[in-house]
């Protein structure tokens, strides 16, 4: 199995955040359900390899599936959201649309879980693990862009610079020169997310018990623990200035009024 059979639904996945906070002017709310289980079925066929695969494998994923999910700047997310006055009040609809869309892939994954196939459990939460990566990525990416302190560089180096701030679940300063060499070195980034990945694992097993398993439990604990992300990673951003002081009128959308 190629990385690419994987990547492309995790990137359609976090880039439904926007049908969530309400921009992406779909009709219904997408059916996660059957994005999980596509998600589970090309995993289970690569995480069949071995365990080298499952413990190496999706850190791979992630760090694959990162430049490919589409992140609003500060002026796209202003237009998405006119009503937003402020960037306390535009990161409240970035946090609570990926809490619910964290929320979604859990109701959604619990499902799965469900369904009768072999090592459906280890798969389960493999899918899982990722997709609300995925969704968590696009949502401290856009943060960052609501308070003024984008990552700089091409994309694929700021996809490292949000993936090391999820690894590390804290506002890093991504401009900071120190910051920008560390986060330089792949080999520790990947090693990062291997053990970011291992422990959400881990904390996840009590959700796959016989009294907890299904999809009420799996969105509730991912909502709670996206929206937690969210509170400390907005709580980093506040204690630094952002880059442009100007940044937020500048970025103002057509027609906004003055």
């Amino acid at each position: 199995m190629t990385l690419d059979e994987t990547t492309a639904d995790l990137a359609r996945i976090a880039d439904e955040m926007e049908v969530w906070d309400g921009s992406a002017g779909a009709d219904s709310v997408p059916a996660e359900q059957g994005r999980m289980a596509s998600l589970a079925r090309k995993l289970g066929r690569g995480l069949g390899r071995g365990a080298k695969d499952g413990a190496t494998g999706l850190a791979d994923r992630l760090m694959t599936a990162a430049p490919r999910i589409k992140v609003r700047d500060v002026a796209t997310l202003r237009a998405h959201h006119p009503d937003a006055r402020s960037a306390e009040e535009l990161a409240d609809r970035i946090a609570a649309a990926g809490a619910r869309a964290a929320g979604a892939v859990g109701a959604g994954a619990g499902a799965v879980a469900m369904m009768p196939v072999p090592f459906a459990m280890p798969v389960e939460i493999a899918a899982e693990l990722l997709a609300v990566a995925a969704v968590e990525f696009k949502m401290i990416a856009e943060l960052y862009e609501a308070y003024g302190q984008p990552a700089p560089g091409n994309t694929k180096q700021r996809s490292v610079a949000y993936l090391s701030v999820w690894s590390e679940r804290r506002g890093l300063d991504v401009a900071s020169p120190a910051t920008i060499l560390a986060l330089s070195k792949s080999a520790a980034l990947r090693k990062s997310i291997r053990r970011r990945l291992a422990r959400s694992g881990f904390r996840k097993l009590p959700t796959l018990t016989p009294f907890m398993i299904g999809a009420a439990a799996g969105a509730y604990v991912n909502r709670r623990d996206t929206a937690r992300l969210a509170a400390d990673i907005r709580r980093s951003l506040r204690e630094r200035q952002p880059a442009d002081p100007n940044y937020w009128l500048t970025a103002r959308p057509p027609h906004d009024e003055p």
